[in-house]
């Protein structure tokens, strides 16, 4: 059941027509953030595959990063966008969780994601084809299991009544913490077992020295996270990974 309802909170597949979760999952559901991964990163490959037959590479790259965003709702980038509203233009805990709260788009939201989108397409579009399906396979799950990790590193910031989803996420058993490290490990253990060489795994060092560094700063500013800390979280992660993939194959 665990696996409907991180289809429900992070997809906009219409499950919740013919299901019904326990509201006490939604507390628990950040832990099966990379189950989603699969999902999303293998929506992004078979776009990936399909269009190429018929598209130039460069417009299947957009198409493949709009799959994800159509399928997501552009979750993330809308924590992303209110990230950097929020810690890009409040000076206190408080004004930085109401602008984080709003939902008007501001300078900063609109230049940061503008920049996200352009790195992250010239990025895909540096990578031989072959290789940017198995970077995609690897980051989108990996760097949702590092992310997840932030309720453990940090207490939520704001109170359940002023929560967007009205619940607080618990800290995770054994049986969560087995299933983020299942569903994001994997698919990195099996591309280096299968296809890449081992200097690859060099590469998780960038993600997780940034997880460290940016929940600092969440700590240091508010006290803790948000859901959009952990949505941005994901994405920056994601972006930093696929940077140092892109510069390990550059020097090999």
């Amino acid at each position: 059941m665990m696996f409907i309802t991180a289809l429900i909170f992070f997809t906009r597949l219409p499950l919740w027509r013919w299901f019904s979760v326990p509201s006490q999952n939604f507390q628990r559901v950040i832990y099966y953030w990379p189950f989603i991964g699969w999902i999303t990163s293998g929506l992004m490959i078979s776009t990936l595959l399909i269009t190429n037959n018929f598209l130039p590479l460069s417009i299947t790259i957009v198409l493949t990063m709009i799959s994800r965003v159509i399928l997501t709702g552009a979750l993330h980038e809308d924590g992303l966008g209110d990230f950097l509203d929020g810690f890009g233009g409040g000076h206190s805990k408080e004004k930085i969780l109401a602008i984080m709260k709003d939902s008007h788009a501001g300078i900063y939201a609109i230049l940061g994601l503008i920049l996200y989108f352009l790195l992250t397409y010239n990025i895909m579009l540096s990578i031989e084809y072959h290789l940017l399906i198995i970077f995609i396979f690897i980051t989108d799950p990996f760097c949702k299991m590092i992310s997840s990790l932030i309720t453990i590193r940090l207490p939520y910031a704001r109170t359940i009544d002023t929560s967007k989803i009205q619940a607080i996420y618990s800290q995770p058993s054994i049986k969560d913490i087995s299933a983020t490290l299942f569903f994001g490990l994997l698919p990195l253990f099996a591309a280096l077992w299968f296809s890449l060489s081992f200097w690859y795994i060099l590469a998780i060092i960038t993600p997780i020295l940034l997880f460290f560094i940016l929940t600092q700063w969440m700590n240091n500013k508010i006290q803790g996270y948000t859901g959009d800390c952990a949505g941005a979280l994901f994405l920056l992660l994601e972006l930093s990974m696929l940077l140092t993939l892109t510069a390990i194959h550059t020097v090999l």
